[in-house]
């Protein structure tokens, strides 16, 4: 609840907001069995639109910002950046010392070395705003179809492709776990949230995959790409 509110006043988009006030008022302790030894958190049936409304907008927030196509490819850039800046490529270990020097890895040492270009290939693409273009992507819940295009586009791009980046996320894990909705009355009646929304209920998980190429590739990726669709 905290950081899609939170992100979507940072970057300037409306895709994380819900009625967030509704949803806290009407957030409950949900009866369970004789034999559980705790009550699991839902909502009353006056709160199933908020929590609707909450699920949606963590699936716009995702795919809207979180793996819009440049984001993507900074995040590529900045792991690649760091394994080049940091000792053996990896992060401390959770020691008693190395938590302290896990902790020394913050905003201002990373971009000091990337400022003296302590960052390769891809330090240099981040700091210079050189990232890499995506130059097509399969749809958010591919078929197995688009998965046989995606074998061709490979072909197709053959060296030009440097970057594959696959946006994996399930927004709502309803085998897992539905938020309990509950109808309150003389006999209490709990029922999953999927139940009363049917749009929340036909959400399904993204498996997208995003194609990138240098910049400088781009106009023969897209040439060698449109050959292959036509």
């Amino acid at each position: 609840m905290d950081y899609l509110l939170r992100d979507s006043l940072h970057a300037g988009v409306d895709y994380g907001r819900y009625d967030w006030r509704r949803l806290a008022n009407t957030i409950v302790a949900v009866p369970g069995s004789d034999e559980e030894q705790q009550r699991p958190i839902g909502v009353s049936t006056g709160g199933w639109h908020a929590a609707e409304g909450l699920i949606l907008a963590r699936y716009f927030m995702f795919t809207q910002v979180y793996f819009h196509k440049t984001r993507v490819a900074y995040d590529h850039h900045l792991r690649h950046a760091l394994a080049e800046m940091l000792p053996g490529g990896k992060f401390p270990p959770p020691t008693k010392v190395g938590i302290k020097r896990y902790l020394e890895w913050d905003d201002w040492l990373v971009l000091g070395r990337l400022a003296r270009n302590k960052g390769g290939d891809h330090g240099r693409r981040l700091s210079e705003r050189d990232h890499y273009r995506q130059v097509i992507e399969t749809p958010e819940t591919p078929k197995e179809s688009d998965l046989e295009n995606l074998i061709k586009w490979r072909q197709a791009l053959d060296d030009l492709l440097v970057a594959e980046e696959q946006a994996d996320k399930s927004w709502y894990k309803d085998k897992e776990f539905d938020i309990p909705v509950l109808k309150e009355g003389r006999t209490p009646e709990v029922a999953p949230l999927s139940k009363y929304s049917s749009v929340v209920g036909k959400i399904k998980p993204i498996k997208q995959v995003k194609l990138y190429v240098r910049r400088e590739d781009r106009e023969e990726a897209v040439r060698r790409l449109e050959k292959v669709k036509g």
